[in-house]
């Protein structure tokens, strides 16, 4: 990720929970300024969605469609993605236009209109 780092402090995921979040079946984002320079990206993925396996596999996919539309995001965002049980079956094409979407509702795309 080169405009981004991982978000890491508990303290700030619960920032993030306190905030709006935008839903859909698979996935819930949370999005809020930071007034840094580069977006910082947390993943979750409860246990309940299934073994070590199974959240890891999620969790590197969803880390994957941000890797690839990065240059496509504002800067300046802390961002946290909550993977839902349907995400784990999930087709990676409708995983990512499920992210682009809620990424465009959240107002943290360079040019939401050009999303899908």
């Amino acid at each position: 990720m080169e405009y981004s780092c991982p978000l890491k402090f508990n303290h700030i995921f619960r920032r993030l929970y306190a905030t709006r979040g935008l839903t859909s079946p698979y996935l819930v984002l949370y999005a809020r300024r930071n007034h840094t320079g580069g977006n910082r990206v947390g993943i979750t993925v409860g246990r309940k969605l299934g073994h070590a396996v199974v959240r890891n596999r999620v969790r590197r996919r969803l880390r994957e469609i941000y890797r690839l539309h990065e240059a496509e995001f504002s800067p300046g965002w802390d961002i946290v993605v909550v993977a839902r049980s349907r995400a784990i079956g999930a087709d990676f094409g409708v995983l990512t236009e499920t992210y682009l979407r809620l990424a465009g509702k959240a107002g943290i795309l360079r040019h939401p209109e050009l999303q899908p």
